[in-house]
């Protein structure tokens, strides 16, 4: 098996390919969006990277980034051309699963009553990164999807909704577990 090449030069004068094998140009709101989603799987390995410890979880947050994996190429294609190339999707599976740990992780957390600021530990402060990138990913999916008209991937702003939640709670969970001390709000200061 041959291996292939990192750089085909076909990126050169600012262009690139979508799954269709369009061309457009890199600085396309619809490239912006996937890009941002491949900067949210790189916060999210970097976090995992920080959580040696927690390998339950690392294991289900490397589902999540295979299914960031789906939805990027779902983007990186045109919604009619989508069923041709029989994308992967995010399934609503994933999503439930995800709810089951959000309960579970809560479940072991003391009730929210201040808005809490996020650090902590770096575990801690690498899963609030991961938080902010997927409310930053589902603003830009809502804004690309009422710019261009273009249906959003299925399930994908659900997802993107739930995974945030999601790593919050992990966010909470782990300072937690790492008998760390969560750090409030206090207003007017």
């Amino acid at each position: 098996m041959s291996k292939s090449k990192i750089y085909t030069r076909t990126g050169d004068e600012g262009k690139t390919g979508l799954v269709s094998g369009s061309r457009i140009l890199k600085s396309d709101h619809r490239i912006d969006l996937y890009g941002e989603v491949d900067e949210l799987n790189s916060r999210i390995g970097f976090a995992c990277s920080l959580m040696s410890q927690y390998s339950k979880e690392v294991t289900f947050i490397h589902t999540i980034q295979s299914a960031l994996f789906d939805l990027g190429s779902n983007l990186a294609c045109e919604y009619e051309n989508r069923s041709k190339y029989n994308l992967p999707q995010v399934k609503p599976a994933l999503i439930s699963e995800m709810e089951q740990e959000i309960d579970r992780m809560d479940a072991q957390l003391t009730p929210l009553v201040n808005f809490i600021l996020p650090g902590g530990t770096q575990s801690a402060a690498a899963l609030h990164l991961a938080r902010t990138g997927a409310r930053n990913v589902e603003r830009k999916l809502v804004h690309y999807h009422h710019e261009s008209g273009e249906e959003m991937p299925v399930n994908s702003l659900v997802f993107l909704n739930r995974l945030s939640d999601y790593f919050f709670v992990l966010a909470r969970f782990v300072t937690k577990m790492e008998k760390s001390e969560e750090i409030h709000w206090k207003a007017g200061k």
